[in-house]
């Protein structure tokens, strides 16, 4: 039952994503050496790129998270882009709407409003699973696209700003999360998301309501027979999830855009699922592989740029490594919720 992170497998299964990578490179007529530098400089070579590397990790840290809490009560959340997204587009109108607030008072509302926006967004879902027995991969992917949509309806008509971009007006200063490492968007959400993993782990493994999570996770009928309400806790991972994954588009909003563009998200929850799963499904197992991936697409872009190589081959790194890592995690997760185990094992 408790939370295990093994972490020489995942290196070893890093380590021969990278060489399998290389070899792509070198059938392909790229110098995989070369590239490979490119990529490593791009992502930590210069404070600049530590910065970006660290603003590509975050919004992936934050909806890895999201995914893991409500995977470990048995929920498989692949909504977490709308979510996402309307936490986003939550906080922009937050920032947005109550120019009046101080600093720091209007920066923490506006994060909490984009955190509660994805928390009742993933209500639905969450009442549609415990109560009508709907299947939650099949509700949350279209609420996904739902989300996807009406915040795009949004900002190209009632709320956009003037000029040729899909934006709404920029949120006030006073509710701008500050940047940690100027002149990069490295901003204060990225403490943040590192805050929230140490959180979700000491709320898993120290507390009751994540102990009851992780119970239900791991056998329903036995978790039912010894007292704990299966629904509530599935209703309480769901909420908590969108909430984590609603803050998440908030930070992102507050800290790097400072206002809600359409498409600003080249699929961030989705991501998240892929680094939950790289990362064991453990917090600091996603925090070191959402900066991993945060490594490859900060340093996918210098890589393409001083090497000329596609940044294509990045994102063949980014899959081998999940096919390396993750799917036999899934797997095996999945194999295992089939089994019965003994109801003394919970």
């Amino acid at each position: 039952m408790r939370l295990r992170l093994t972490v020489p497998v995942e290196l070893f299964a890093i380590g021969l994503a990278f060489l399998l990578g290389m070899l792509v490179l070198f059938l392909t007529g790229y110098p995989p050496f070369s590239a490979l530098w490119a990529l490593f400089r791009g992502a930590f070579g210069t404070r600049n790129a530590i910065g970006q590397t660290l603003t590509q990790a975050t919004p992936i840290l934050f909806t890895s998270l999201a995914f893991l809490l409500a995977f470990r009560s048995g929920i498989f959340n692949i909504g977490i882009e709308g979510q996402f997204l309307i936490g986003a587009f939550t906080a922009a109108l937050f920032g947005i709407s109550f120019r009046g607030l101080p600093f720091p008072l209007h920066a923490v509302l506006a994060l909490f409003s984009g955190g509660l926006g994805g928390a009742v967004y993933a209500l639905f879902p969450a009442l549609l699973k415990v109560y009508l027995g709907a299947h939650e991969v099949i509700t949350t992917m279209m609420l996904s696209y739902v989300a996807l949509y009406l915040t795009s309806y949004f900002v190209n008509y009632p709320l956009k700003a003037p000029g040729w971009v899909a934006q709404t007006e920029p949120v006030a200063p006073s509710a701008r999360l500050p940047r940690i490492l100027p002149p990069t968007q490295l901003s204060l959400a990225f403490p943040i998301a590192l805050g929230l993993a140490f959180l979700v782990l000491w709320f898993l493994e120290r507390t009751v309501p994540g102990f009851s999570i992780r119970a239900v996770g791991a056998n329903p009928e036995a978790s039912e027979n010894r007292g704990i309400s299966v629904r509530r806790y599935q209703i309480l991972a769901f909420v908590l999830s969108g909430f984590i994954a609603g803050v998440g588009g908030g930070g992102e909003i507050l800290g790097v855009h400072g206002r809600f563009v359409d498409g600003f998200s080249p699929g961030y929850g989705w991501d998240g699922i892929a680094v939950s799963l790289v990362g064991r499904l453990h917090p600091l197992g996603c925090i070191f592989a959402s900066l991993l991936f945060g490594m490859l697409r900060a340093g996918g872009m210098t890589m393409t740029r001083v090497t000329k190589v596609p940044l294509d081959l990045s994102l063949i790194i980014q899959a081998l490594v999940i096919l390396l890592v993750a799917a036999p995690v899934l797997i095996e997760q999945l194999l295992a919720r089939r089994r019965k185990p003994r109801r003394s094992e919970v």
